[in-house]
């Protein structure tokens, strides 16, 4: 590995460790709170599938949902079509989302996932950072206002009503 390539995979697990550590840390009360309580989101910079680097702060001006989850996990299989037709409904309006796939066997797995449920948004690798031990149960949702702020942290399957109203609300800020 080239040092340059060294560099770029440290950025990349420090910005996923700081986003975790950060959200872990911060339980939102959900998206109605006051928008001046919320707290920035560090940058996030990842691979994709496609080798590209993601980084949050292009999404600013935009609601960003960044959801953790992996092919093994079934509750992770029993959101994802609804996550898929919830974001081709909401991306016109200035919805972003991005899933992290936190599977250890390597790319073709998420690869055949994301062909499976035809995934429209990106999804990043975060390699070989351990990050997956800091993400306190999968699936874990982050929605992140157009300010890079964390409005809200979901825990386990996502409510598509309660999802809906916060990003509804989001939107209209």
């Amino acid at each position: 590995m080239t040092n340059k390539a060294r560099i770029r995979v440290a950025a990349a697990l420090a910005g996923v460790t700081a986003l975790i550590v950060f959200a872990a840390g911060r339980k939102s009360d959900g998206a109605s709170a006051s928008p001046g309580g919320r707290q920035a989101v560090p940058e996030l910079r990842l691979p994709g599938l496609d080798g590209k680097i993601w980084k949050l702060s292009e999404h600013r001006g935009r609601v960003v949902l960044v959801n953790f989850w992996a092919t093994w996990c079934p509750p992770c299989r029993y959101e994802t079509p609804g996550l898929v037709a919830f974001y081709r409904k909401y991306e016109p309006r200035g919805l972003s989302a991005v899933g992290i796939s936190m599977d250890e066997e390597g790319p073709e797995v998420v690869r055949q996932f994301v062909k499976k449920y035809q995934i429209p948004y990106p999804v990043l690798l975060p390699g070989e950072s351990g990050v997956g031990s800091q993400v306190q149960g999968l699936p874990t949702t982050l929605l992140i206002d157009k300010r890079g702020r964390l409005a809200k942290t979901y825990e386990g399957l996502l409510d598509e009503a309660e999802l809906r109203h916060d990003v509804e609300r989001l939107l209209a800020e």
